[in-house]
Parts: C-alpha cells; structure tokens; sequence
C-alpha cells in the first residue's frame, strides 16, 4: 500500500494508466505468445521434441542463435568504438555519419539483403575481388553473421550514446592526475559506468539478430543443415503445412530467447552490483 500511495502521489493517475498499460502489453505482446506456447503444448511432448531435435533443426537453431552471438559481440566492439567517435569528437560530416546509423532502421530487411548481396556475391562488388584469392563471404555462415551485424549495429551505438554524453570528462581527468593511463582509465573508470547502458544494447542487438529474416536469406544461401536460419525454417514448414513442426520450432525459439536475453539482461547488473557501481 506505501509503494502505491508513494507512486500514486509521484504519477498523477497512477492506477488506471498502470491498468492501462498491463492490458495493453498483454493485448499486443502477452496473448500473442501465450497462444503460441499453448499451441506448441498441444502439439505433445513427444512430436514437440522429434520436431526440434532433427539435424536439420538443431543446424538452424545453432546458426541463429551462434550467429546472432557472434554479431552481437562484432556489433558491440564497433558499436562502442562508433559511439565514442561521435560522441567525444567533432569533425566534418559527424552529423551525416551519426545520422546513417539509423539507416538499417528505416530500410526495408529484404532492401538491406539485396545490398548485401550486390556487395558479397560472387559477382558483386566485394565478391569478385575476394573470389580469386579463395575466399567466399555470401552463401556461408559468415555471410549470415554480417547481414546479422548490419541490423544489429545501430541497437548498440544509440544505446551507448546517451551513456557517453552523461559520462563527466572529470572522472578520467581526476584518473589521470593520480597517475593512470589511458588503457586503465578505460577499463577501470570509463567501462563500469557503461557496463549496464552496452548490457542493455547487447540484448537487443542479440534479440535483433536471431530474428533477423529479410536481410539473411539473400546472402545465407539458406541449404539446409547448413547456412539456413531458424526463421526461415518456420517459413518452410508452414509452406508444407506442418503446422505442428512450426509452432514447436517457433515455441523454443521464444523461450530460449526469453532464457538468453534474461540473462543479459541480468549480468550486467549482477557485476556492477559486485563492483559497487551504480545500476543505471
């Protein structure tokens, strides 16, 4: 009753906007992937684990969810290098260059696939030059993991930005009087304070990345066992009609990405509880 009290006199209308947005995230959010799950239970436990345990399925799962790792992590070294560029310097053409990260944002996937594909095909602008020294980027794993970069790449510079322009210069300052250097000041006074801030755009460009469809397909070359993507399984099979095998892929799908995204979510406050830091 206190914690209402003390929300309801800090928010005007704190009770009904509450109820408000409870029905509105279970209308657009809860309901849909509760049917999903409980249609996946009706498919039965047996069919439910024949169904994503095939070699076929697992190959998929692994590269949705071992590729969109793998680009998170990319995403999140550049990301942050980016992010620091555009929020510690001033050069010619910042404001352009801030203003393509959003880019991926308001493409269509399936225009950044074609992109993708002129640039990696064998025939495409990089391609053609890679391809005599033996080296084969569309059509493979790494060819997914980039299309997965790409999408994921802005989640972690907006994440980051806001964190960086409120970081005081007068930490590092007062760091550097008392003898650091730069490598120390960064991974002793810099990186803590953004630890929480590049947790939470972790996640998301993670999250981004295994559901990333339009912009795989063009470059993944999409063979079975594979370079084929959990997403585009799903599509296969309700192609044939087998909706049960769809709804139980689509079903693990949701919950180990529940499971994974938890825990990113989780660590990071977890390590800057241990360091004493604040969580943000």
């Amino acid at each position: 009753m206190r914690f209402l009290r003390s929300r309801r006199n800090a928010v005007p209308g704190f009770a009904p906007t509450f109820g408000v947005t409870l029905l509105f995230l279970s209308l657009v959010v809860l309901l849909p992937l509760s049917a999903l799950v409980l249609r996946a239970t009706g498919v039965g436990p047996r069919k439910l684990i024949a169904a994503v345990t095939t070699h076929r399925a697992l190959a998929a799962f692994g590269l949705s969810f071992g590729g969109a790792l793998v680009a998170a992590v990319i995403a999140a070294i550049g990301g942050t290098i980016a992010a620091w560029v555009l929020v510690r310097y001033r050069f010619p053409g910042r404001r352009l260059l801030d203003a393509l990260v959003d880019l991926p944002f308001a493409l269509p996937t399936a225009v950044s696939g074609i992109a993708l594909a002129t640039l990696l095909a064998p025939q495409g602008w990089v391609g053609r030059i890679v391809e005599p020294l033996g080296w084969k980027i569309a059509y493979t794993r790494g060819g997914v993991v980039i299309a997965m970069v790409l999408v994921a790449l802005p989640f972690i510079i907006r994440t980051l930005q806001p964190a960086l322009a409120d970081l005081p210069l007068d930490i590092e300052e007062a760091a550097a009087t008392l003898g650091a250097g730069r490598l120390r000041t960064v991974a002793r006074v810099v990186a803590p304070q953004l630890l929480p801030a590049l947790g939470s755009g972790f996640a998301l460009a993670f999250a981004r990345a295994v559901g990333e469809y339009g912009s795989v397909i063009f470059v993944a070359g999409n063979l079975p066992g594979k370079t084929e993507i959990a997403p585009l399984l799903i599509i296969v099979e309700l192609e044939q009609y087998d909706y049960a095998v769809a709804t139980a892929i689509g079903a693990t799908m949701l919950v180990v990405s529940f499971i994974l995204l938890l825990l990113i979510h989780t660590l990071p406050r977890l390590v800057a509880r241990w360091r004493g830091m604040p969580e943000g």
